[in-house]
């Protein structure tokens, strides 16, 4: 109880803080709301578009997690063809940072016209944009081994199966766990700027479409609601990650 007291206790302090004084400002100042709408008018009219919200809120989650578990699992077997040939690493690894240096407003305009609009879109533009640090770390954890490590297998005449299984991959699980905390947060951003372009329709939307509208329409106090939903978001997927690599991080060191 008291280490979890210490672990949420400061940022939401912090974050209390942060509240009275841009609530201060507001009322001091006299900002009108159309500017920058006080946290009370935030918070009134996130309460009163809860259920657009949380739908909204729940698309995003879906793509944002479809982006990142496809991320994960694409750059995780990138990352093991890597580690067993470097010529394949030299030959592919620049296509890999092709993914993180394109600008994806770029390449978003081709997706649309590939694969349509929709949900397929959002999850591409989320894996596009969160795979890189998947293979990045998890090359990085496969291939940084003591050669020593490697003489020991090769004298027990350890097959290249059992090498990758028994201390490759071991050695590269505080580096994957490293990548996943990294890619979880760049999937929501994804699903977010996804949504900007590709979208889910009229009827169905996330809240990169609601960031959108709301700021066409100059609905300040709604936009910061938005934004205020898609930083929860990312603060959630992010602290189920970490907390499960932590977990993992433990059995491994044990």
């Amino acid at each position: 109880m008291t280490r979890l007291l210490e672990i949420f206790v400061p940022p939401l302090l912090v974050f209390c803080l942060f509240l009275l004084i841009w609530q201060s400002v507001t009322v001091i100042f006299d900002v009108p709301s159309f500017l920058i709408p006080a946290p009370v008018q935030v918070f009134t009219v996130a309460w009163q578009n809860a259920p657009t919200l949380l739908m909204a809120s729940g698309l995003t989650t879906a793509g944002a997690l479809g982006g990142f578990f496809s991320s994960f699992l694409v750059g995780l077997l990138v990352a093991f063809a890597f580690s067993q040939s470097y010529l394949i690493q030299r030959s592919f690894y620049p296509y890999a940072i092709f993914l993180q240096t394109v600008p994806i407003v770029a390449i978003a305009p081709l997706i649309i016209i590939w694969f349509g609009t929709g949900f397929f879109s959002v999850v591409l533009v989320s894996f596009i944009i969160s795979v890189f640090p998947i293979i990045t770390n998890g090359t990085a954890g496969l291939t940084r081994i003591s050669p020593h490590l490697f003489d020991l297998f090769a004298i027990n005449n350890a097959s290249r199966w059992q090498i990758l299984w028994k201390l490759r991959l071991p050695n590269a699980v505080p580096d994957l766990v490293t990548g996943a905390k990294i890619s979880s947060g760049l999937s929501v951003i994804g699903a977010i700027v996804g949504e900007f372009f590709a979208g889910y329709g009229t009827d169905q939307y996330g809240l990169g479409y609601l960031i959108i509208v709301t700021s066409g329409q100059l609905k300040t106090a709604y936009l910061f609601a938005a934004i205020l939903m898609s930083t929860m978001l990312g603060l959630l997927i992010f602290g189920v990650v970490s907390g499960l690599g932590n977990l993992l991080l433990i059995r491994w060191q044990e």
